[in-house]
């Protein structure tokens, strides 16, 4: 108030403190219980009468680089400003941009007769981040033995964590959350639990396991992705052809494998011979081919899920001008006549057989049978005969 040129009294008198405090705050004098402290040093005790220099301590950082979640010394200034003109949790909440629980807590815990104490509450806080602390489970506790012993009946740390409550509603040191009893567990330092009893765990790990969202996921591949999402929309409507969907099936301990194409408007089928491996080289040699031996209005597009066999898509996108899209992770209905394709590939290629002994004349005389059978989904009309109207149509 006062940078913004209100007059001492009347910034004091809003906020509700003397005129002499309000002068001392803006000569930067620290008010003391026995005496002052001004900025250059010098203390003057009252009870003594003694004026001395002194270096000044170093107090409790009250602010600092916090992640969002926590309230800010300015966060508090503003709920006691607000508290005291007698504005509504939920007012002061909005103001905020928080909940009106979280401000209820903070004047619950806060306030001195009634009045929240802004500074007060925020070096509480900060004294009670001090790092580090001793782990909650590293001592000998009625609390550590209680959940060493759960554990060992092959109790889950939640379900241990939430019957503590229930077996010890009055005791607040019998608590402890399940990401504490996890630390406790997998990290050793932190006054962990013994290993005999880390293994009686479902998982059976011993180690954490990390967990990432899709955001933070690494990049599948050196060259980025085009995903399903980015696809124009006459593809997914399947009114334009020349657009395929594509995958592998894959023989014995992946051994060997067969390049399965289908084209999404006439389900016409394209099978590609792997004799020797399916890396991502030997499948885009394979699939240069395959899409080379097409007229240039069937080169539309490729559908591929995210299999390491397409690390070189951008290679063979630049080899034959066909664009790749990726699937969603776990999606497989996002290739649906791809898999309804390989589905119908398995009985002429049950599951364990080994395809390498299967050459190119042999999946020709399979991907002609596929084609020429009728489909329900084409009027009973066969692949082979939609593929023929459209080239003689073009």
């Amino acid at each position: 108030m006062r940078a913004e040129g209100v007059h001492r009294s009347a910034a004091a008198a809003q906020v509700g403190i003397n005129v002499r405090t309000a002068r001392d705050w803006d000569q930067g004098i620290r008010r003391l219980r026995d005496g002052r402290l001004y900025p250059d040093g010098t203390l003057v005790d009252y009870t003594t009468g003694m004026t001395t220099v002194v270096s000044v301590p170093v107090p409790v950082t009250l602010e600092a680089n916090l992640d969002s979640r926590f309230l800010t010394l300015e966060d508090r200034e503003t709920i006691a400003d607000l508290h005291r003109t007698g504005a509504s949790l939920r007012a002061i909440g909005l103001v905020l941009g928080r909940p009106a629980s979280t401000v209820k807590r903070e004047i619950d815990a806060r306030s001195v007769d009634g009045d929240y104490q802004p500074y007060a509450a925020q070096r509480h806080w900060a004294q009670s981040r001090r790092r580090p602390k001793k782990a909650k489970l590293a001592d000998l506790t009625p609390l550590r033995d209680y959940v060493q012993d759960r554990l060992s009946l092959r109790w889950s740390p939640e379900q241990i964590s939430h019957t503590l409550v229930k077996d010890f509603p009055d005791d607040e040191s019998m608590r402890v959350s399940t990401e504490t009893i996890y630390q406790a567990l997998y990290l050793q330092s932190r006054g962990g639990l013994k290993r005999e009893v880390a293994a009686a765990l479902r998982t059976g790990r011993t180690r954490r396991k990390p967990h990432r969202s899709a955001d933070e996921r690494k990049p599948r591949f050196t060259d980025q992705m085009v995903m399903i999402s980015e696809r124009p929309p006459e593809i997914e409507d399947r009114a334009v052809p020349g657009h395929w969907e594509g995958d592998l099936i894959v023989g014995p301990r992946s051994t060997s494998a067969i390049i399965t194409l289908v084209e999404r408007s006439t389900r016409y089928v394209l099978l590609g011979h792997l004799p020797g491996g399916h890396t991502a080289e030997e499948v885009r040699d394979v699939l240069t081919v395959l899409v080379g031996t097409l007229p240039a209005h069937l080169r539309g597009s490729l559908t591929w899920d995210q299999g390491c066999e397409m690390a070189a898509h951008k290679q063979f996108s630049v080899a034959t001008g066909v664009p790749v899209y990726f699937c969603d992770p776990h999606s497989p209905w996002q290739r649906g006549s791809n898999e309804n394709t390989n589905g119908l590939l398995r009985q002429y290629f049950p599951k364990s057989t080994d395809l390498r002994v299967y050459g190119p004349a042999d999946l020709e005389h399979v991907a002609q049978q596929l084609n020429g059978r009728p489909r329900k989904t084409l009027d009973w009309d066969t692949p082979a005969e939609r593929l023929r109207d459209l080239l003689t149509a073009n």
